[in-house]
């Protein structure tokens, strides 16, 4: 990794996508499971919802005869396999998945998965692109208001050392004005002027916007579908979300390939004119997921449904809950008139 001073964007591009040392792309290393914890890898009811809306969608398409599942920022193929395994034969034999990953295609997966590192072409598949934190994986740059409340490019070394650059202007400034209003809002002094407010952080979202135009652009009709955590304009955090992972545990972010790169993302910025932004909470609940417990008499007349629906109870439960995972915003975005209100109550 060089130790020359970047952007957060091309820093982050490197440390996770490199060729030969990225933290996602290196050879032998774990994915994504061996350092955090997606909904996939909660249980697998969340294969099973995403196994539930695809078949929704192929009823909205009139079972065509090849029904595709992209699975943008595949993993190693955690969710395909799940879903595959959750589908009914009528359905999985009409289905064509696809993963849509940069690192190399894991042994003994499943051979009908097309493994592939780029989207399909535009308007080439018909039935749905789910994208489960991949969004939040593309790399941004960062900006931070200086001394004089004038927003500026974060500069940053393999080592994780920062310094500011340039003023940010063109493209970058003009997303940060339509969507990151807290940034660069002045304070206000106690003579009721205003004085400029340092150190006020924001990720620049436009290269996400335009991944996600790419990848519902692979689909001729359906639905796409991208979860994962964000905010929304009114609230946007004063300070960003710019962070790291490794091993399970939250870290510093260092561009150096030894850790996950992240942020949060700004979803209402990604979303189409059709799109509809729901919670994860609410998107599970509409496919039949929540974590009611069983009726306590079931544990007498048959004790091990209990326990398993005790088992079903507490996934659901997680994968739902409000101050977690369940508080994920999942943008739902159709493409044609079919698929359109699938996730309605």
């Amino acid at each position: 990794m060089t130790n020359e001073w970047c952007g957060w964007r091309d820093a982050t591009e490197r440390a996770l996508y490199g060729a030969d040392d990225g933290f996602y792309t290196r050879s032998g290393g774990p994915g994504p499971a061996g350092h955090f914890r997606t909904s996939v890898h909660v249980s697998p009811l969340y294969a099973g919802a995403v196994a539930g809306l695809l078949r929704r969608v192929d009823g909205a398409l009139g079972h065509p005869a090849e029904l595709a599942l992209v699975d943008v920022g595949a993993g190693r193929g955690e969710l395909l396999t799940g879903v595959l395994a959750a589908l009914p034969d009528g359905v999985a034999a009409r289905l064509r998945p696809y993963a849509v990953e940069r690192a190399a295609r894991p042994e003994g997966l499943d051979p009908r998965i097309d493994w592939r590192d780029e989207l399909p072409a535009p308007g080439s598949v018909t039935g749905l692109l789910f994208a489960n934190e991949w969004l939040d994986n593309v790399p941004v740059d960062v900006v931070e208001t200086d001394g004089d409340g004038v927003a500026r490019r974060v500069l940053v070394r393999a080592d994780g050392t920062e310094r500011l650059g340039e003023p940010v202007d063109g493209a970058d400034a003009e997303w940060l004005r339509r969507w990151w209003s807290p940034l660069p809002a002045p304070s206000t002094t106690g003579t009721g002027r205003t004085a400029p407010s340092p150190g006020l952080r924001a990720e620049v979202g436009r290269p996400r916007d335009e991944a996600w135009a790419r990848a519902v652009r692979t689909l001729r009709a359906g639905l796409a579908v991208a979860a994962d955590y964000a905010h929304a304009r009114e609230d946007r955090p004063p300070f960003g979300t710019l962070t790291g992972f490794r091993d399970g545990r939250e870290v510093r972010p260092v561009p150096d390939g030894s850790c996950d790169i992240t942020a949060h993302v700004a979803l209402d910025a990604c979303a189409g004119p059709s799109a509809e932004l729901l919670t994860q909470r609410e998107a599970l609940h509409a496919l039949g997921v929540d974590g009611r417990r069983p009726p306590l008499s079931l544990a007498s007349t048959d004790p091990a449904a209990y326990v398993r629906a005790l088992g079903r109870a507490g996934a659901a439960a997680e994968l739902t809950d409000p101050a977690g995972l369940g508080g994920f915003g999942w943008l739902v975005e159709p493409v044609g008139g079919e698929c359109a209100g699938l996730l309605k109550p």
